[in-house]
């Protein structure tokens, strides 16, 4: 794989160089004149200088492409400022989109006897609920009602497609248990990235969607 897919190191800062000399100080448009001096000077197709413009319009072009090629977002920094380790002085700028899910199952909490999560589905094209992903920000004064109304509904199988995963070895026994509920709550939630057919990340709680009948969340959303 090494020789059909070649890898490349895409530099965006230049903290020092090579004698030794430390630009933490540097502005950085300072840093950045002297990362391209670099990048030039060494000359090989697998150093790679990332892209950066002051375009707004450009920029915005790069953000409306963002989760369909090599990039999530753009990352916003101020020309003016130093490096500073440890802060996060830039703004990332991601393409926040909504979708209507079906709550397929849920988790409980650890050590607790609170909903934790709700895990996520999607209709797909033979009508199958597959999971995508989950959310977790559920407000704490909700989670003793939803608790309630999710257990009154427990009933397997839950997905009727993908189901989601048993533990893996980044996560403990219990992050692996879930239970399914009927699929009739849906629920709209806010997502930044797609991989696959599956939310990349957690994502966030908007509204549950009452008005909304549980077959007309699918993949569509999220193509």
């Amino acid at each position: 794989m090494s020789a059909e897919t070649p890898a490349h190191i895409v530099l965006f800062d230049m903290l020092c160089d090579e004698h030794g000399t430390v630009w933490l100080a540097r502005t950085l448009k300072k840093r950045r004149a002297i990362l391209e001096a670099f990048v030039a000077s060494a000359n090989r197709k697998n150093i790679v200088l990332s892209h950066c413009t002051r375009d707004v319009k450009e920029a915005r072009s790069w953000l409306g492409d963002a989760g369909h090629g090599a990039t999530d977002g753009v990352v916003a920094k101020r020309l003016d400022g130093p490096y500073q380790p440890g802060v996060r002085a830039m703004v990332k700028v991601k393409r926040l989109r909504s979708a209507d899910c079906v709550v397929g199952g849920f988790r409980y909490l650890s050590n607790s006897p609170q909903v934790g999560s709700l895990l996520l589905g999607l209709y797909n094209e033979a009508g199958k609920l597959d999971h995508v992903g989950f959310t977790s920000t559920i407000a704490k004064d909700d989670r003793t009602e939803l608790t309630r109304k999710l257990e009154a509904m427990r009933e397997p199988p839950g997905f009727t497609g993908k189901t989601p995963g048993g533990p893996s070895r980044w996560s403990t026994e219990r992050s692996g248990e879930w239970e399914p509920v009927r699929p009739e709550l849906v629920v709209e939630v806010r997502f930044d990235h797609v991989t696959g057919d599956r939310f990349r990340h957690g994502t966030k709680f908007l509204r549950w969607r009452p008005d909304k009948a549980p077959e007309q969340c699918t993949f569509e959303q999220i193509a």
